[in-house]
């Protein structure tokens, strides 16, 4: 077993997709290179894969993230805009704790009942 989280041999897994479900791996494929193929798309493929990057670092899926930081990086992407794609991710993380904080104040009121 790997003492990392992200460990590229990971990749080998797929082949259990491939044997059980070949079908719906196939689905997935088609659509996610749909979704981020290069042209064809209003939102360019920069932007895209950027947005990818924010969801993945809310997501918190290292997988995700590296591939769309890579992604994002072959597409034209700046550190700079990594850097903001984080910080968009963040404040998108931190306003979900401020709302849903506020649904827990609701929930605590002296006429709520469990």
């Amino acid at each position: 077993m790997s003492d990392h989280y992200l460990d590229p041999a990971d990749k080998q897994y797929v082949s259990v997709y491939k044997e059980h479900t070949p079908d719906v791996l196939k689905a997935f494929n088609d659509f996610n290179n749909a979704v981020f193929a290069p042209e064809g798309r209003e939102i360019p493929l920069k932007y895209r894969e950027l947005i990818a990057l924010a969801v993945a670092i809310t997501t918190q899926c290292v997988y995700c993230i590296d591939a769309h930081t890579a992604a994002a990086g072959k597409a034209g992407a700046t550190e700079a805009e990594l850097a903001e794609a984080a910080w968009v991710a963040s404040a998108l993380k931190a306003g979900g704790a401020y709302a849903h904080g506020r649904v827990a104040f609701k929930l605590a009121g002296a006429d709520h009942q469990h």
